[in-house]
């Protein structure tokens, strides 16, 4: 066969092939950098999970809020590893199929690394561990109760995984648990869960984790989270509200999703503030105690913030960036709103 020859595909080195345009933030998700006291209470901060070998959400998960969070001498650990056995496609923690052992020193380590901060309030929080026979919750547990004997007067929030559903885990969790609040994050609206979450994750799945939750244990306040603009519409974040309190959670955050890099799911909105408001009181009106609905809400920013907040709505805190409603716990009949904007 005769002929020219053809023409070889131009192979362009992965430097220089053209990356997916990234939209420009909109002016709301500015923030500011600590300075003088509050940026030594940061190294301090920063020091302390260093030095006792811990992980953060807010440094795995990139949190555009761990500056403000760090600088007043808050943190969320991240307990059980810092790789998951999941991968979510919004995730900016590392996914990995078999992760090491779980560290035996980590309740000890944790709770020496609360004793050596200023904390009112800790939140836990775990990566999956589909690996283990109980999701580890067992090692969820020791790390909670090493921290309540240390330091006894701090308020524990644990931002549990599903724990594959598993409902005997569930209950050993939680057995004379220490907590103020179990939390969990649907992440997104039904509809979406096959597109933002790992196979494994489901929104039906997750409502039962909250329900069972909080059946076995009443005392102890429900948590959950939804991510804006990963596809959803308005109506669905609605709809999303109504199934979250028909199963008795009693705390909501509402905040917008970020792609942590060009390789994660594509930001597909952003909402304006005032509809966080909207979102904040449809739920009150639903009958949730409180929720922090705001472009640069995370599940565990300043979260002892709304939760001493539903505890007494004259609460005088506030949280930078947020719209922040409580419901009145004297007359539950009539909400009672309380908004906070920074």
């Amino acid at each position: 066969m005769t002929g020219k020859p053809l023409p070889m595909a131009q192979i362009i080195p992965p430097a220089l092939r053209e990356k997916p345009k990234r939209e420009r933030l909109p002016e709301w998700f500015r923030t500011s950098l600590p300075n003088g006291k509050q940026q030594a209470i940061f190294n301090e901060t920063k020091a302390a999970v260093a030095d006792n070998k811990l992980h953060t959400v807010c440094q795995e998960a990139r949190c555009p809020n761990i500056h403000d969070c760090w600088a007043s001498g808050d943190a969320t650990f991240m307990i059980a590893g810092q790789e998951c056995t999941r991968g979510c496609r919004f995730c900016a923690v590392g996914t990995i199929k078999t992760p090491p052992p779980l560290d035996v020193d980590e309740p000890a380590n944790l709770a020496e690394a609360v004793t050596s901060m200023n904390l009112k309030h800790v939140v836990i929080t775990v990566v999956n561990r589909d690996d283990l026979s109980d999701s580890g919750a067992e090692h969820y547990k020791k790390c909670i109760d090493a921290v309540h004997i240390a330091q006894p007067h701090i308020t524990l929030e644990l931002l549990c995984s599903d724990l594959a559903g598993d409902m005997d885990a569930l209950a050993q969790l939680l057995h004379q648990s220490p907590l103020s609040v179990f939390a969990h994050n649907v992440e997104c609206v039904p509809r979406l869960d096959k597109t933002v979450r790992d196979h494994r994750a489901s929104f039906s799945q997750s409502i039962s984790i909250l329900a069972e939750a909080k059946r076995l244990r009443p005392d102890i306040l429900t948590k959950s989270s939804i991510m804006v603009g990963v596809g959803e519409t308005d109506e669905e974040i609605t709809q999303t509200l109504q199934l979250l309190r028909d199963a008795n959670v009693d705390l909501v955050t509402i905040g917008q999703y970020l792609a942590p890099s060009s390789n994660h799911l594509t930001v597909d909105r952003f909402p304006q503030p005032e509809r966080y408001d909207t979102w904040a009181k449809q739920a009150i009106d639903m009958g949730f105690s409180g929720i922090a609905s705001g472009p640069l809400v995370r599940s565990s920013f300043k979260a002892g913030l709304l939760l001493r907040k539903s505890q007494d709505p004259n609460n005088s805190e506030s949280m930078p960036g947020a719209y922040v409603y409580v419901r009145d716990l004297q007359d539950k009949q009539t909400a009672s709103l309380k908004a906070d904007i920074d």
